[in-house]
Parts: C-alpha cells; sequence; structure tokens
C-alpha cells in the first residue's frame, strides 16, 4: 500500500458543517475504492499566495490515507466538481507502506492529539468571545448612563435658565411698566398748552 496526502483549500466562508459534508463524502470515495483513510489534518484559515475567484484566505485541510493509487483520479475528480473547493493537491507521502497496523496505529494517535487541541481552541475561543461580550456590555451601559447624565444637566440647566430673569431682562420690564405713566405730563403739556391762545383772543376783545 502507498500513502498519500491530499491537500483541500476550501472557501473561507464555508460552515464547519458544509467541509464536514465535504470530508464525509471524499471518506464514502476511500471506502469504495478499499482504501484506508488515516487521518485528517485542520490547518486552519491561511492566507493564499495569490487571489483565488476573489479569495484571499482558504480553509486548509490534508487528507492523509493508504491506497494503491487507482482512488486517486476518483477523489481528485469529486473535488474539481466541488465550487467550494478552491485548490487541491495530492502528493505520494510513501510509495511503499510494510506495516499498515502501526502505521494506522500512528494516525489514530495524531488525530486524538488533534482533536484534543481543537476542543481546547474552542472552549479558549468561547471564553474570548464571553470576554469581549462582557466588555462591550459594559462599554454600552456606560455610554448609556453618560447620556442619561448629559440629558439631565442640560435640563437642569434649561429649566434654571427659565427660572432665573437677568438684570438687563428685569430693568426692561420696569421700563416698560413706566412708559405709560412717563406719557401722561406730555399729555397733560398738550392739553395745557392749547389754552393760551384762547385766553389770547379773550384779551384782544377787552383791549378793543
Amino acid at each position: 500500500m502507498r500513502e498519500y496526502e491530499t491537500t483541500i483549500i476550501v472557501q473561507p466562508e464555508i460552515s464547519d458543517e458544509g467541509t464536514a459534508a465535504i470530508l464525509a463524502k471524499l471518506g464514502e470515495i476511500l471506502d469504495k475504492s478499499q482504501s484506508e483513510r488515516l487521518f485528517c489534518e485542520n490547518l486552519g484559515k491561511r492566507k493564499l499566495a495569490y487571489e483565488i475567484n476573489k479569495f484571499h484566505k482558504g480553509h486548509y485541510y490534508v487528507l492523509s490515507y493508504l491506497s494503491d493509487g487507482q482512488v486517486v483520479p476518483e477523489l481528485e475528480r469529486s473535488l474539481r466538481l466541488d465550487e467550494s473547493i478552491l485548490r487541491f493537491m495530492t502528493i505520494l507521502e510513501n510509495p511503499e507502506v510494510t506495516d499498515i497496523e502501526a502505521r494506522k496505529a500512528v494516525a489514530k494517535e495524531k488525530e486524538a492529539e488533534q482533536e484534543r487541541k481543537a476542543a481546547e481552541r474552542a472552549v479558549r475561543e468561547a471564553e474570548e468571545a464571553k470576554a469581549r461580550a462582557e466588555v462591550e456590555r459594559q462599554a454600552a451601559e456606560e455610554a448609556a448612563a453618560a447620556a442619561a447624565a448629559a440629558a439631565a444637566t442640560a435640563a437642569e440647566e434649561a429649566k434654571t435658565s427659565d427660572e432665573t430673569e437677568t438684570p438687563e431682562e428685569a430693568s426692561a420690564d420696569e421700563a416698560g411698566e413706566e412708559s405709560p405713566a412717563a406719557d401722561a405730563p406730555d399729555a397733560q403739556a398738550g392739553e395745557a398748552s392749547e389754552e393760551p391762545p384762547a385766553a389770547a383772543g379773550d384779551d384782544e376783545e377787552k383791549t378793543s
């Protein structure tokens, strides 16, 4: 048996469920061809060497398996027809695997270690997401409190401004109230000024 490695680059926005479906399909092809799947290593999202279909990143997987080689074209045909696969490449890792069971045992240990690391990474990412959410919540509460305090201050200032009258405004109001009384002497003066002409006429009649 020979050992092959097929490197697969999946579009970065494909969900974990979608990727699992792709890998499951490849596993079915291996089973039908009497090949032996060893493990699939998840290398995570990485930057591409060049843009592919407007993507700058891709999710890398490396599928290792034992086969006589006849399954390789069928695997690559399936990958070529899947639009979510950006690129793939198959290499011959070992032309002759003599102890198959030992190789399977090593692969099983490696896959178990990878699952353990993935579980630890998931827990760490969940804790980081929780911490970020808590920071965002506190920031939102502080912003809301600051906005409420600013609104209360503005309302208090507006109320104080309405209740407090400046000296200039008070003088203007007093002047407005006194203006009718100030006009009264002028009116009386006008009335008094109309009487002298009549008195002058009377004097002329007396003189004549």
